[in-house]
């Protein structure tokens, strides 16, 4: 009776514990995802005989790092990778098909996270009539507050607008992005009523003209930067005022000009943003949910994007900016093992899109490369379309690398939309600097290398592209010849080859240099938290990562 009774006890005890066991699903107290905007992949090492222990070596030290990250479809701007990183998706499933688009059921221009039917908070005008209603996925961000019951706080950051809104997604808590003509960070009614104090109070403090009347130095003697060009070149972008692009730059003089435009064009801007995000955290006590949930917090990092497009990846500028943003990362995640506590937190750092060299400045070092001229080109287009079918204006624009037609006009007259694509491929072919013309809409084969195909396909949405992809040479650009600095959104490998580094919770130490695709992003985060992956998602989770 007593070994029956002892067996019977023994039983319940061990179901007990396992039944305990099951019902704990371990996850990290707080996810942060860090996208540095226009961040290429070897930037990690580029700069890294200049860089701290604490900052991108302290991430490949402690984290796992896929070396081969590449992008999987055209064209590669901010809004797309953005919404992909965290939907798991692409153009022809999410619907944000560039930072613009032509909706082409009424040809009328559309803006990634434009929304006529909410009002900004902080600031007037257009710049707070954004919200993420053009996204037609979810994100990861979206199913974890699902997941939890809305018990999870997920919160984005961000200069620009669309590095705010996209990540955090349609059921997030807040997004906020800067207003340079107010100085403030807002938001819109589409996540709240009214700003919280919190950021009222962050506000006034006005940091933004602060760092900016600091100017703008080098952080070391500047004839140790060896691996840039020499500061004073043709390739780069002046501000108003200013003579020559080089240093110091005298930002707190151009500001009288310029106003804070200024803050997204210098390093401080990243700064900036941190120091927002360290109050995010702690006035929303990210990583210490009182109900015990996984938080999420988005940042976007769009100071580097700016300073790419205005003086170029080769420049000291970009150098500097490196520097300076390995110190902010470093003091971030330092302020994060304060505040959440080393290993309780998921860092993620990954980028949008990657940068290509200026075009002049890779062909004048003997390198083949050049300008498509666009709107010549458009001109071209329309006007022998007008000798054929006595119409002008049958091509409304050439964006996103996409011939758009005015498809209501063509419509309206009963013309042969395949004949009209037709004569516009013809003179296309006939352009120096174009590989390949595809139309999208016709039937033929794609006649070009299936890793383009694919890119092609996923990139097109049916609703918001054009009608005709055109896929250039290497190291061309629409643009203008002489054009300062640099661009992206082509396929190439300068353009499409991003970094992504995973440490923290849940992550081992390593590097692969398997190839996986933006789109794997958001289901190795969702694997981590054991929750569903977004509805859209195509991707599949990074196994090595998960492998703890």
């Amino acid at each position: 009776m007593k070994k029956t009774s002892f067996l019977i006890f023994s039983y319940l005890i061990v179901c007990s514990i396992t039944s305990f066991v099951y019902a704990q699903v371990e996850r990290p107290k707080l996810v942060v995802g860090l996208m540095v905007d226009q961040m290429r992949w070897d930037y990690l090492y580029r700069f890294a005989d200049r860089y701290g222990d604490d900052g991108f070596k302290r991430l490949l030290k402690q984290g796992f790092s896929c070396e081969n990250t590449l992008i999987n479809y055209v064209p590669t701007f901010t809004a797309i990778g953005h919404s992909s990183v965290y939907t798991g998706s692409v153009p022809s499933i999410h619907g944000i098909a560039g930072n613009d688009w032509i909706e082409q059921s009424s040809g009328q221009s559309m803006y990634c996270t434009q929304d006529d039917f909410v009002t900004g908070l902080g600031a007037t005008g257009n710049v707070g009539k954004q919200s993420p209603r053009n996204l037609l996925a979810s994100t990861v961000t979206d199913e974890l507050r699902l997941a939890s019951n809305f018990r999870s706080k997920v919160v984005g950051i961000s200069i620009k607008d669309r590095g705010g809104i996209l990540p955090a997604g349609h059921l997030a808590n807040a997004a906020y992005w800067f207003d340079s003509k107010s100085g403030n960070w807002i938001s819109s009614t589409f996540y709240m009523e009214s700003l919280p104090d919190w950021v009222n109070h962050f506000n006034t403090k006005d940091l933004a003209t602060k760092y900016v009347q600091q100017d703008w130095n080098t952080l070391y003697p500047i004839d140790t930067y060896v691996n840039s060009i020499e500061d004073d070149n043709i390739y780069e972008g002046t501000w108003p005022g200013e003579d020559k692009p080089v240093f110091p730059r005298k930002t707190s003089k151009i500001m009288k000009d310029v106003g804070l435009e200024l803050i997204k064009t210098m390093p401080q801007g990243n700064t900036f943003t941190l120091d927002f995000a360290k109050d995010a955290i702690k006035n929303e006590q990210l990583g210490n949910n009182p109900d015990a949930q996984t938080d999420f917090l988005c940042v976007s990092l769009s100071a580097t994007d700016y300073i790419g497009h205005r003086y170029s990846l080769s420049s000291v500028e970009i150098e500097d900016t490196y520097l300076r943003l390995d110190q902010d990362i470093a003091e971030f995640l330092k302020y994060l093992d304060e505040t959440v506590g080393e290993g309780n937190y998921t860092f993620f750092l990954t980028a949008d899109h990657a940068v290509s060299y200026n075009p002049l400045y890779y062909t004048d070092q003997k390198g083949s490369g050049g300008y498509l001229f666009s709107r010549q080109i458009q001109r071209t287009l329309n006007s022998e379309l007008k000798e054929e079918t006595g119409v002008d204006g049958l091509v409304i624009s050439l964006t996103n690398y996409q011939v758009h037609l005015n498809n209501k006009l063509i419509d309206s007259l009963r013309f042969d939309p395949q004949a009209i694509r037709n004569r516009i491929i013809k003179t296309l072919n006939k352009e120096e600097g174009i590989a390949y013309v595809i139309d999208l809409e016709g039937n033929q084969n794609m006649l070009l290398p299936a890793p383009l195909r694919e890119k092609i396909i996923n990139g097109y949405n049916r609703k918001r592209s054009g009608s005709i992809q055109i896929v250039v040479e290497p190291q061309w650009y629409a643009g203008t010849p002489r054009s300062p600095g640099t661009t992206h959104g082509v396929w190439s490998p300068y353009d499409s080859h991003i970094p992504l580094i995973f440490m923290g919770w849940g992550i081992p130490q390593g590097k692969s240099n398997r190839p996986v695709e933006i789109t794997d992003i958001a289901p190795t985060i969702s694997s981590l938290l054991h929750i569903m992956e977004p509805n859209g998602n195509i991707g599949k989770p990074i196994t090595e990562v998960l492998n703890h």
